[in-house]
């Protein structure tokens, strides 16, 4: 099971707060730090930490905030022979702020911006020796849609996490494997004209939707609409969780498990991420998951 992901690269600074700012207000924060994160990386880490063997493909700038990323995938597992380091452009940086068991984030793309069409026919040869091939949006759209259809062309299995939202052309949508928005992500890309479980039926088994404390939902293959419950957190941060569950998904449908329990575990997994501090910190273990879901079903039991 060999995992691809082709995204973004960031240094998350992270300030703590007591809630976050009104506008034009000034707070005092409580803490600030530096963490690695990037939508894409973030995924990679979450796959690796699972057990997947995960190649990361993207760019970072010759700087420190760059060595700092590619030492922390490396002790994290995930490959990085293919990332390209940039001279004289910035490592993508994000702007977060904690406060009440929520954030604001603001990325500025910096390398992530190069991830560009010229780079995407560098690698195209190397992503057909991968199983599956996970992308977000945090790096050019053109790149993101190219790449899935140079996916679909080959027989590669593709999830597309459309984070942050983006309009999301319906050719590319029919092409990808599965489209993992959350509510707000799914009402830009199809509108306001369906209900949730409209819009999964219209696409089973493709489109998972999820839907933070009320879980995640998919409809199966025979038109029922299955919702996961989420698993209840004694939250500290929650940064990272869906790109936990992206990637917990992304391994166990590498897997061949079933969807319903693909979601399971996944959201099992975010849950977990959101009770430690910062976007790849928090992430579990594959034993961690594993020790969980038996717990609750020793609980139904």
């Amino acid at each position: 099971m060999k995992l691809a992901v082709v995204g973004s690269i960031n240094m998350d600074m992270t300030v703590t707060a007591e809630r976050i700012p009104l506008k034009g207000e000034t707070l005092l924060g409580d803490s600030i730090h530096y963490i690695p994160g990037g939508k894409g990386a973030n995924q990679a880490v979450a796959m690796a930490r699972l057990g997947a063997e995960v190649e990361m493909f993207g760019c970072v700038g010759d700087d420190s905030n760059g060595e700092k990323l590619l030492e922390n995938l490396r002790k994290e597992g995930v490959g990085t022979r293919h990332i390209k380091v940039l001279k004289e452009v910035p490592t993508g940086i994000a702007l977060i702020t904690v406060g009440e068991n929520d954030n604001t984030i603001i990325v500025v793309p910096g390398a992530n911006g190069q991830v560009d069409q010229i780079y995407a026919d560098s690698i195209k040869e190397e992503l057909k020796a991968f199983d599956m091939v996970v992308l977000q949006q945090e790096i050019p759209l053109e790149t993101v849609h190219d790449l899935i259809c140079f996916c679909a062309e080959n027989g590669i299995k593709v999830i597309l996490n459309p984070a942050p939202a983006a309009k999301v052309p319906l050719d590319i949508i029919e092409k990808v494997t599965y489209l993992t928005p959350n509510e707000h992500e799914a009402v830009l890309i199809f509108g306001e004209g369906e209900t949730t479980e409209e819009l999964l039926k219209k696409y089973p088994e493709k489109l998972v939707i999820t839907q933070g404390s009320r879980g995640v939902s998919v409809c199966r293959k025979n038109g029922e609409v299955l919702t996961v419950p989420a698993r209840p957190a004694i939250v500290a941060d929650t940064t990272g969780a869906g790109d936990t569950l992206n990637g917990a998904f992304s391994v166990q449908i590498a897997k061949g498990e079933p969807i319903a329990e693909a979601l399971r575990y996944a959201n099992t997994a975010a849950s977990l991420s959101t009770e430690k501090f910062g976007a790849q910190g928090g992430m579990p273990t594959a034993e961690e998951v594993e020790r969980e879901l038996k717990r609750n079903e020793e609980k139904i039991g």
